[in-house]
C-alpha cells in the first residue's frame, strides 16, 4: 500500500470517528438539528481540505521515495555511478545523503575486488611465465646431456653452467616471492634500531665493488658533515639501497657516474641514488614499483630480473615508515630516491 493511501485512509478514519460522535451526541439531544447539520458540514469541508493539502504535500515525498527506489533498483543492477539529490524534507535529505554514501563505498569496495582479481590474474600469468623460461631451459639442457650428444668438454661444462645459472636464476624468483609475500603479511621480525646511513651506504657499494669496476663506473657520494642516526633494520634496508643500486649499474653506460646522496628533510633522511642510464618515461614512473612490472616488456634475461626488486624494496621502506619514489626523464637519468624517520633520541 502507497503511502498516500495511508494518509488518505487515516484522514477518513478520523473524519468518520468524528462524524460517528456527532451523530451520538444529537441522537442523546446534546445537539440540535441546525447544529449537527453545521458540524457535520464543516467537518466534511475539513476533510475535504485535508486530501487537497494532502495531495499537495505529499507529492515531494512521494517523488523523493520514487527516485530513492529508482536508484536502489540500479544499485542492484551493479550500477554504482549513481546519486540521490538531496532535496525534499530534512529527513529524506539525510536518507538520500546516507544512501549516497552507500553507494559509494560500495562501489569502492567493488573497485578494489575488481582491482584485486585483476592484480591476481596478472600475478599468476607473470609468475607462469617467469617461472617457465628458466625450466624450459634447464629441461633443453639437461635432455641434451642425458642424450650424450655433447662431445666436446668445453661445451659440456658451458651447458652445465648454464644450468646451474638458470637454477640460480629460479630460486632467486621463489626466494623473491617468499620475501614479498612475508613482507606484505608482517611475517618477518622487525625490529628497528638507531644506525647511520653512511655506514649503510659505503657496506652496500661494498658488495657491488667488482660490477662497478667492470663497468668501470665512477661513485660519487654527497652527505653532510653531520647527519643524525635513523631508524631502521639494517639489513633490510641494505636490500633496499642494493636493489637501487643494481637497478643504476644496470641501466648505466660504461665509464658512468653514479651519485649517492643523503639529506635531512625534518623528521626523516632522504637517501638517493641517481644514474646517468636511459632514463623512463612519464607513463612508466607510475607503475615501476608495482610488482612482476617491468619496462622491458621482452622480459628477456639481459635487462633485468622478475620485476620484484623495486616492490620488496617499496614495501620494506613503507614498513619503516617512510616513501619511495623517482624522478626520472627519458635520456637524462633517473633518481630514486627514499625516506627513513630520524632517531628521535640523537
Amino acid at each position: 500500500m502507497k503511502l498516500r493511501t495511508y494518509l488518505v485512509l487515516s484522514s477518513l478514519l478520523g473524519i468518520g470517528v468524528l462524524l460517528i460522535c456527532l451523530f451520538v451526541s444529537y441522537s442523546k439531544m446534546l445537539l440540535t438539528i441546525d447544529q449537527l447539520y453545521w458540524l457535520s458540514g464543516i467537518t466534511a469541508g475539513v476533510g475535504l481540505l485535508s486530501f487537497v493539502l494532502q495531495y499537495v504535500l505529499t507529492k515531494p515525498l512521494e517523488k523523493s521515495i520514487a527516485r530513492i527506489t529508482e536508484r536502489t533498483v540500479k544499485v542492484a543492477e551493479g550500477d554504482f555511478h549513481t546519486e540521490v539529490p538531496l532535496i525534499g524534507p530534512q529527513e529524506f535529505k539525510l536518507l538520500a545523503q546516507q544512501f549516497n554514501e552507500m553507494s559509494s563505498r560500495l562501489k569502492d569496495s567493488f573497485d578494489d575486488l575488481h582491482q584485486s582479481e585483476s592484480a591476481r590474474r596478472e600475478l599468476i600469468a607473470n609468475v607462469s611465465h617467469d617461472l617457465r623460461t628458466p625450466l624450459a631451459s634447464i629441461q633443453a639442457f639437461v635432455e641434451a646431456l642425458e642424450d650424450d650428444v655433447i662431445k666436446d668438454e668445453a661445451t659440456f661444462r658451458r651447458y652445465l653452467n648454464t644450468i646451474r645459472l638458470e637454477t640460480k636464476r629460479l630460486g632467486g624468483l621463489i626466494q623473491d616471492l617468499f620475501d614479498l609475500s612475508s613482507l606484505e603479511a608482517q611475517g618477518e621480525p622487525f625490529d628497528p634500531e638507531p644506525s647511520h646511513v653512511d655506514e649503510l651506504l659505503v657496506s652496500t657499494l661494498e658488495s657491488f665493488s667488482f660490477h662497478l669496476a667492470e663497468k668501470e663506473l665512477n661513485v660519487e657520494i654527497e652527505l653532510p658533515d653531520q647527519l643524525p642516526a635513523a631508524m631502521m633494520v639494517p639489513a633490510q634496508m641494505k636490500r633496499v639501497v642494493s636493489n637501487l643500486l643494481q637497478n643504476a649499474i644496470q641501466y648505466s653506460s660504461t665509464g658512468g657516474t653514479i651519485m649517492l646522496t643523503a639529506t635531512e628533510q625534518g623528521a626523516f633522511l632522504q637517501i638517493a641514488v641517481l644514474d646517468q642510464g636511459e632514463g623512463i618515461e612519464a607513463e612508466e614512473t607510475t607503475r615501476i614499483f608495482e610488482r612482476f612490472y617491468r619496462i622491458d616488456k621482452s622480459r628477456s634475461k639481459s635487462s633485468g630480473g622478475a620485476g620484484l626488486g623495486l616492490a620488496i624494496a617499496q614495501s620494506i621502506v613503507e614498513r619503516h615508515g617512510g616513501e619511495i619514489g623517482v624522478q626520472s626523464k627519458k635520456g637524462e637519468g633517473s633518481c630514486f630516491w627514499f625516506t627513513l624517520p630520524v632517531c628521535v633520541n640523537r
